[in-house]
């Protein structure tokens, strides 16, 4: 049976050499020295994030799988939104973020985002909320509904039963499944998804986890993943990164083994559950520090 690999790397955001890869290295995403501060020169000023600094390498189909954990208002989807170009947080006070090596300007369709609250459109059908970005690149409707059946098939949904169904027609496990296809079918090189699961039952979240592994591992892009739950992100992640709180900076970056098992088998056996006991003492640590220097 494998196991677990987990390796604390102990690489604050200040350390910019730990956190680079040697100059040449062609890199997906690269952060470097990135603060956002909202409402700066006023009353209302907040940081909610400083000094990020962080690189994923570009490494020919294999695509990295980025879990991000960290305390409620730590800047966590400052960082995804950053990257796909989204105001307000974007763009950043200082610092630079670059995507395949050029600075980010605007939103763009090698960057999907898979929100929370699914996003879908209420008077589409799911058919036609799939078909969307299609549509936004005026690709013909014929192709674009085929295309749509086959992501919709891909996500474990029924193109025929479930296609003509609308939002409020399907449970919460079914819509963000239809979120997801939506938001693949445009083949993003870097998938950006703000605790897609947490509205989920633990058991269809599972099931959720198995079927991103295998969707990400079809299209080899890169993932960034935020979640509040610990055994999520050890599972589903090739790196986890730990934030500090706010403001934001990345405290700690793990390194643990893909996974390659089910999640509901994997995430029982003894190595991940000490790996997530391990993580767990690390965010506790964190936030037992914030309240330290604020009392």
């Amino acid at each position: 049976m494998a196991k677990i690999e987990l390796t604390v790397t102990e690489q604050p955001c200040e350390l910019k050499d730990a956190a680079h890869p040697e100059a040449g290295v062609p890199l997906v995403v690269d952060f470097k020295s990135v603060t956002k501060t909202f409402d700066a020169g006023t009353g209302r000023a907040f940081t909610a994030i400083k000094d990020v600094t962080f690189a994923v390498e570009n490494i020919p189909k294999i695509g990295e799988f980025i879990g991000v954990l960290g305390p409620s208002g730590c800047g966590k989807s400052t960082v995804l939104r950053l990257i796909a170009g989204l105001a307000p947080q974007f763009p950043a006070s200082s610092g630079t973020v670059m995507v395949h090596g050029q600075p980010v300007t605007e939103p763009g369709p090698d960057r999907g985002f898979v929100f929370q609250d699914y996003a879908n459109f209420p008077h589409r059908t799911v058919i036609d909320n799939v078909a969307f970005g299609l549509e936004c690149q005026q690709v013909a409707k014929k192709e674009r509904r085929e295309r749509a059946r086959e992501w919709i098939a891909k996500v474990g949904l029924d193109p025929k039963n479930d296609g003509n169904k609308y939002p409020h027609q399907l449970s919460g496990g079914m819509n963000q499944r239809v979120a997801i296809a939506r938001t693949l079918i445009m083949h993003p090189r870097i998938i950006l998804m703000d605790e897609p699961f947490g509205a989920l039952d633990p058991t269809t979240r599972q099931r959720m986890q198995d079927l991103l592994v295998s969707l990400w591992r079809e299209l080899e892009a890169t993932v960034f993943f935020i979640t509040h739950d610990v055994p999520e992100a050890v599972y589903l992640g090739d790196r986890v990164f730990i934030f500090s709180p706010s403001p934001g900076t990345i405290a700690h970056q793990l390194a643990v083994a893909p996974p390659d098992r089910p999640a509901r088998e994997m995430q029982q056996e003894p190595a991940f559950l000490e790996s997530v006991r391990h993580v767990r003492s690390l965010l506790d640590k964190l936030e037992g520090e914030k309240q330290h220097s604020s009392s």
